[in-house]
């Protein structure tokens, strides 16, 4: 079990008083006389803060983490507020404490844990007389009679590790005929007596149950493993996409507290998490780049940005499909970025969009829609037809762009690389861009797309629109580091000349 570092303020010592989870590392302050500058996963207040505490409780607590006892005054020109209202605080009643800190502290240990089984990671029980065909990452196809009770149909090969009082989360990738009826077996061995794995414990979920999230948990003191299945019964087409096991906060957030989720009608899913950072202009949007593993990108530069700040990602196909889907989910993506603007009371023209790789095509296809400040990228894609049809001779054995191009246009040929080129160029092109900075950092012999920089600057005729860049030589991942630090460099830029300048200089926000 991870340590969980917990900072209490207050006259009483909880720790002395309340029965604590092993998970904790505890620290007391009564007076702030001398607090380590590192992150705390919680803060408990149990009285106002001073200047100074303020201060250091910015930098180093974290948004969602942050619980106030029911006697801490709250006024609203005081410092204590404004920490609340920044760090998205709680109040926790006296004798909700003990339940927090004895059975949900757990849940907030540090870091996030997030995998998906490929559908090349899943075999078809021997049981089954159908048809079977695997469609590269979009999933495996399967037709046929699967009886009339439940029987296995697929299985995954590998096993996934559940650590002692530890949670794990499932969420199963699928698509059927109404004359299909499935469920998700969950079987939990554990090593207890020989070298043969016992069965200690089934879990099965239903399509009921299926559509949400579910969770299992390992409430012994020993390491055991998950062996997930997939069974059915009826007659159809069903389709398994992907199984997802992400490490479990129990309703706290997805991969951290605070992260939410949001899923279409066919189990697509997207993540946000949202920090309201100083509350002041702009809202940072950044859109996570390619990732097997699963989870959120950038948490820790842009928090050093102090203002707003949204992340989004998403996991479907290898590593992400570009943000780019059915219309549901195209608007599911947007809603997600103005809900935010609402809270904040922000315009288009007080948000930065910004990604790295396959994040700048979130920012510039959401772009279109949002007409913001700044679109800032690093390692830009924009023609994805090319992208995919650069992966045979370019840049063969790397990521699989091929399934993108299939999923979203159903096909391979040069018409589909065509149609997918001009599904985002035709939007861009139909865009008022009039008061927005593009700033690229791009590579000159990018072997994805190598004419992304030039394009963006054939395209943007409206007046008012700026572009510019720098260009590294190399490939698309050759001089990561060198990217990054110009897009950080221009980040801290843009925000001082665009924002905080006129905040500075008029001791008033830029509106």
């Amino acid at each position: 079990m991870e340590a969980v570092r917990v900072l209490q303020l207050g006259a009483e010592d909880f720790g002395r008083s309340i029965p604590i989870s092993e998970c904790a590392e505890w620290y007391y302050e009564p007076d702030f006389s001398e607090l380590p500058e590192r992150d705390f996963e919680m803060v408990i207040l149990d009285r106002e803060v001073t200047a100074e505490e303020f201060d250091h409780l910015i930098r180093f607590s974290r948004a969602y983490s942050l619980f106030l006892t029911e006697t801490v005054p709250l006024k609203e020109d005081g410092l204590t507020y404004q920490l609340y209202i920044r760090k998205m605080g709680r109040r926790i009643s006296y004798g909700d404490l003990e339940r927090l800190l004895t059975d949900e502290l757990p849940d907030y240990f540090p870091g996030s844990y997030g995998e998906k089984f490929q559908p090349q990671d899943m075999s078809v029980a021997q049981g089954f007389r159908g048809k079977a065909a695997w469609r590269g990452y979009e999933g495996i196809d399967l037709d046929g009679e699967y009886g009339d009770e439940f029987t296995q149909i697929v299985f995954w090969r590998y096993n996934i590790r559940l650590f002692e009082k530890e949670a794990t989360e499932f969420w199963l990738e699928y698509t059927k005929d109404d004359t299909v009826e499935i469920l998700l077996e969950i079987t939990f061995l554990q090593f207890m007596y020989s070298s043969v794995p016992e069965c200690q414990n089934v879990w099965t979920f239903s399509e009921r149950e299926l559509k949400d999230i579910v969770y299992v948990e390992n409430t012994t003191e020993k390491l055991g493993y998950l062996f997930p299945s997939v069974k059915a019964k009826g007659h159809g087409h069903l389709t398994v996409t992907a199984l997802h096991d992400r490490h479990s906060r129990r309703g706290k957030g997805n991969f951290i507290p605070g992260g939410g989720r949001v899923v279409t009608s066919e189990r697509e899913e997207a993540f946000y998490y949202f920090d309201a950072g100083n509350l002041k202009p702009p809202l940072n949007v950044y859109f996570s780049g390619y990732k097997t593993k699963e989870g959120f990108e950038g948490y820790y530069m842009m928090r050093k940005m102090e203002h707003p700040f949204l992340l989004i990602t998403e996991a479907r196909l290898e590593g992400g499909c570009f943000y780019i889907g059915s219309e549901e989910y195209e608007n599911m993506i947007e809603q997600i970025i103005r809900r935010c603007m609402g809270s904040l009371g922000f315009k288009g023209s007080e948000v930065i969009l910004s990604g790295l790789s396959m994040g700048t095509f979130g920012a510039l296809y959401y772009g279109c829609r949002i007409h913001p400040n700044t679109i800032l990228m690093g390692k830009p894609l924009a023609s994805l037809g090319d992208v995919a049809g650069n992966m045979r001779i370019n840049c063969p054995g790397g990521q699989s762009w091929l399934d993108v191009l299939h999923k979203i246009c159903g096909s391979l040929d040069q018409d589909a690389v065509r149609r997918l080129n001009d599904r985002f160029w035709d939007i861009f092109d139909r865009t008022d861009w009039s008061g927005t900075r593009f700033a690229v950092a791009y590579m000159i012999e990018d072997d994805l797309d190598g004419n992304a920089y030039e394009y963006l600057q054939s395209h943007i005729k409206d007046a008012g629109a700026r572009i510019y860049g720098k260009g590294l030589h190399g490939r698309h991942n050759d001089n990561t580091s060198g990217i990054v630090g110009w897009f950080v460099n221009q980040y801290r830029e843009i925000i001082w000349n665009d924002f905080d300048r006129m905040w500075c200089e008029t001791g008033r926000e830029k509106r």
